[in-house]
């Protein structure tokens, strides 16, 4: 197997593990008791400091939800509990006190085997407090906004590296 074969592999899998996640929020949507965003079962709070936007999720045990999918990697904390999450990189079982940094792009679900705080830590370069922006500047609607959000920074990055190139050499 050649490494480009070993990397449609990966990609394929990556593909139906999100299409699964996204298979199963659509299921939650149709149940009768489904939430969507800031609820009385799941409180939000939103704190705001120069430069980030904290907002921190109450889970009650045996809920189960689906997070947003996000632009740029960000800290995770969990407070409080354990809580099954799922990603197309995997499965795990997340206890607290635990911390990890979360790359862009990656949406799980999760079911909440105790009550659990979690807590995401976002760049907030405006300060703005208009949750509306926020998540403008911060989640992707789906993946096909993410993945041409990616092209785009990709195709910016290489323009300015060609550009720093030219400078060095003909400038």
């Amino acid at each position: 197997m050649t490494n480009v074969d070993t990397i449609s592999k990966k990609t394929e899998l990556r593909k139906r593990e999100r299409d699964g996640i996204i298979a199963f929020e659509n299921h939650l949507k149709e149940l009768p008791n489904s939430v969507i965003g800031d609820s009385d079962l799941c409180p939000l709070k939103h704190t705001f400091s120069d430069g980030l936007y904290i907002r921190q999720i109450s889970i009650p045990a045996g809920v189960c939800l689906v997070g947003k999918i996000h632009f740029h990697q960000h800290p995770v904390f969990l407070m409080e509990g354990q809580i099954y999450v799922v990603t197309e990189f995997g499965k795990e079982l997340l206890k607290a006190p635990y911390y990890f940094i979360t790359p862009p792009g990656v949406k799980r679900a999760a079911f909440a085997a105790t009550n659990t705080v979690w807590v995401t830590v976002h760049k907030n370069l405006s300060n703005t407090q208009n949750l509306e922006e926020l998540e403008k500047m911060i989640i992707a609607k789906d993946f096909n906004q993410f993945d041409n959000y990616i092209k785009k920074i990709n195709k910016y990055s290489i323009v300015k590296k060609i550009s720093a190139t030219i400078k060095k050499y003909f400038i």
